[in-house]
């Protein structure tokens, strides 16, 4: 059977030499995109999706060796965010706010119980429902984490002015609450 085009641009090209035939396909691949070699992104960088994780990425490498020592992971420390600032709230509305699925947040909240961060309380208008609270050590934690987290964003936010911090928040808000 005859092969197509398309299999023969697939293939990789044939050796010219002893030594090119030895080199494994993914040396001759990073030959092909040597450090001389600039890596054409524009397109990518005008993608607000590609921007923002990017963004997203820089920030999150940062905030998990700073939290590291509290055992907190991003979205741990968001949930104890919440709790702290709304005492009493319930997992539902956590879910909601935060856009965690049920499930995965059982886990979390089992977790943050567990290190005696956080303590459930009847809800005093839902029979069906209970309160998260912080304990004492929840809240020492928190405050700590809390103060670490404002510390680290002025860190990774410091080439852009605070007007300019304040508008890339507020037309991020935009995107995810539309």
């Amino acid at each position: 059977m005859p092969e197509t085009s398309t299999a023969n641009a697939l293939r990789r090209p044939r050796a010219t030499s002893k030594t090119a035939a030895a080199l494994p396909v993914a040396a001759t691949l990073d030959n092909a995109a040597s450090p001389a070699t600039e890596i054409d992104t524009s397109y990518l960088e005008t993608l607000l999706g590609y921007n923002a994780r990017r963004a997203a990425l820089a920030v999150i490498a940062v905030f998990l060796r700073r939290m590291e020592p509290y055992g907190l992971r991003p979205v741990d420390f968001s949930v104890l965010s919440v709790v702290a600032h709304n005492p009493g709230v319930t997992s539902r509305q956590i879910c909601a706010a935060l856009d965690i699925l049920p499930p995965n947040l059982v886990g979390m909240v089992k977790s943050l119980h567990k290190r005696g961060l956080i303590a459930r309380k009847p809800h005093p208008t839902d029979r069906r429902a209970q309160g998260l609270h912080l304990t004492a050590a929840g809240r020492r934690l928190h405050d700590e984490a809390q103060a670490t987290a404002t510390t680290l964003e002025h860190s990774v936010t410091d080439r852009i002015s605070p007007e300019e911090l304040q508008t890339l928040i507020t037309l991020l808000r935009k995107v995810y609450r539309s």
